[in-house]
C-alpha cells in the first residue's frame, strides 16, 4: 500500500520586512509599477490609492492576504 502526501505549495513573496511604504514607511504589502519606477505601499495607502494607481501601473503585486495569515 502506498501513501502519498500532498504538499502545500511554497508561497514565495517578492515584498520583504525592509521593503517600506513610499507614503508612510510601514511595511510595503502592495508595488506597483508606474513609467518604469516601482512604487511600494502599505495595504492602507495601498486601497487608499489603488483606483487611481491600477489606471497608470503597468504592474500591480499585492500581498496583502499575508496579514491575514498572520493571525
Amino acid at each position: 500500500m502506498s501513501m502519498s502526501t500532498t504538499a502545500e505549495p511554497v508561497l514565495e513573496y517578492r515584498l520583504t520586512a525592509t521593503d517600506r511604504c513610499d507614503s508612510c514607511g510601514a511595511q510595503a504589502y502592495i508595488a506597483a509599477e508606474v513609467n518604469g519606477s516601482e512604487l511600494l505601499f502599505c495595504a492602507h495607502h495601498g486601497r487608499k490609492y489603488e483606483e487611481k494607481l491600477r489606471e497608470v501601473a503597468t504592474s500591480w503585486h499585492d500581498e496583502t492576504a499575508r496579514l491575514a495569515e498572520a493571525r
